[in-house]
C-alpha cells in the first residue's frame, strides 16, 4: 500500500494520478466533470473514479487539488467560485468513509505548484509564482522554497486581482480581475472561437489568431506585472488549458512586464510553461498526501 492517488478537480474534467512514493505515475485516469458541478454530485465521481484507478487498494492515502481556498487542516473547500454550491464543503469528510482513505485537500494551484516543484519546471528553484489559466485563473506562490497560503489559507489568489475596475465582472464580485480577461470565459471576449481551435490556427500562421493571442498575452502580462512588483519571483510558470497556446501568447506578456516592470524586479526572471503540463495539479495532490498523512502501515 506504498502508493498515492492525486486528484485535480477541475472545471471540466477530473483528472486522477495513482503515483509511487518517488511520484513515479503508475496509472492515470481522466472523467468528465459532472455537470453542473455541484458538491455531491462531484464527491460521487471522485468516488467512482478512484474505485476505478485503484480497484485493488493499493494506495492509501488521497490528495485532492480543487478550485479555491480549503481550510487550514486541509478538510473543508471554503469556496469556488466557479463552481454551484461550493462553500465550506467538508469534501474530505465525505470522501474518507466512501474511499476508505485518508483524504486531505488544497488549492488546485498549490497543487500544481507542489507538484512542478518536486519534479517539473520549478525543481531547486525558491522563489516561483504559478497561474494556471482555464475555466477561472488560479494561482499560487512559493517563497523560500515554501508555499504561501495567508493566515486563513486563502492567499495567493492572483486570478482575482482586479487589472481594470471599470471592466467585466468576476464570478468573485469583483471587476475587471485578471481572470474576467484571461480564463477561457475572458478569451471568449475576444474569440468565438475554442481555444483549442484558435491555437490550431496561429499554429497555421492565421493572422487573426496570432492577434487575438498578442492581445491576450499583453491582459495577462498586466497582471503579472503586478505581481512581480509584489514577489520578485525568479521564475512564473503558467499552467492550465490555454497555456498549451504560451509560445503564442508569451511575447505579448513579456512586452508588458518589459515595458511596466524595473529591471531590479525582474532581474533573472523566467516565465515559461510548465512542464508537467495538466499532469502537474494531479502530481502535486499526490505529494501534499505524502507530506500531511501518515501511512496505514506506520
Amino acid at each position: 500500500m506504498n502508493q498515492l492517488i492525486g486528484v485535480d478537480l477541475g472545471g471540466s474534467a477530473l483528472k486522477l494520478g495513482r503515483f509511487s512514493l518517488a511520484g513515479e505515475l503508475l496509472a492515470g485516469l481522466e472523467v468528465p466533470t459532472p455537470q453542473p458541478s455541484l458538491p455531491g454530485a462531484v464527491t460521487t465521481a471522485i468516488v467512482e473514479a478512484v474505485q476505478q484507478l485503484d480497484p485493488e487498494h493499493l494506495a492509501d492515502r488521497v490528495g485532492v487539488g480543487h478550485p479555491g481556498p480549503s481550510d487550514g487542516a486541509g478538510r473543508v473547500a471554503r469556496i469556488a467560485i466557479n463552481l454551484p454550491g461550493w462553500r465550506e464543503v467538508p469534501l474530505a469528510d465525505w470522501l474518507e468513509p466512501l474511499l476508505d482513505r485518508r483524504v486531505t485537500l488544497a488549492n488546485d494551484a498549490n497543487c500544481a505548484l507542489l507538484g512542478e516543484h518536486w519534479l517539473g519546471a520549478a525543481r531547486d528553484r525558491r522563489d516561483v509564482v504559478l497561474l494556471t489559466l482555464g475555466t477561472g485563473v488560479g494561482g499560487a506562490v512559493l517563497l523560500d522554497g515554501r508555499l504561501f497560503t495567508g493566515r486563513h489559507g486563502a492567499a495567493a489568489e492572483p486570478g482575482l486581482i482586479g487589472i481594470d475596475p471599470q471592466g467585466p465582472p468576476c464570478n468573485s464580485g469583483n471587476s475587471g480581475s485578471i481572470e474576467s480577461y484571461c480564463s477561457r470565459r475572458g478569451l471568449a471576449r475576444l474569440s468565438g472561437l475554442d481555444p483549442a481551435e484558435l491555437c490550431r490556427r496561429a499554429d497555421g500562421g492565421d493572422a487573426e489568431a496570432l492577434e487575438v493571442w498578442r492581445a491576450y498575452g499583453r491582459l495577462l502580462g498586466i497582471g503579472v506585472s503586478s505581481l512581480l512588483y509584489v514577489f520578485t519571483p525568479e521564475l512564473v510558470l503558467i499552467g492550465g488549458g490555454i497555456s498549451a497556446a504560451s509560445a503564442h501568447f508569451l511575447p505579448g506578456l513579456w512586452g508588458e512586464v518589459e515595458q511596466r516592470v524595473q529591471p531590479v524586479s525582474r532581474e533573472g526572471l523566467a516565465i515559461r510553461p510548465c512542464s508537467l503540463g495538466n499532469g502537474a495539479g494531479r502530481l502535486g495532490a499526490a505529494r501534499l498526501a505524502l507530506e500531511r498523512l501518515a501511512s496505514s502501515l506506520g
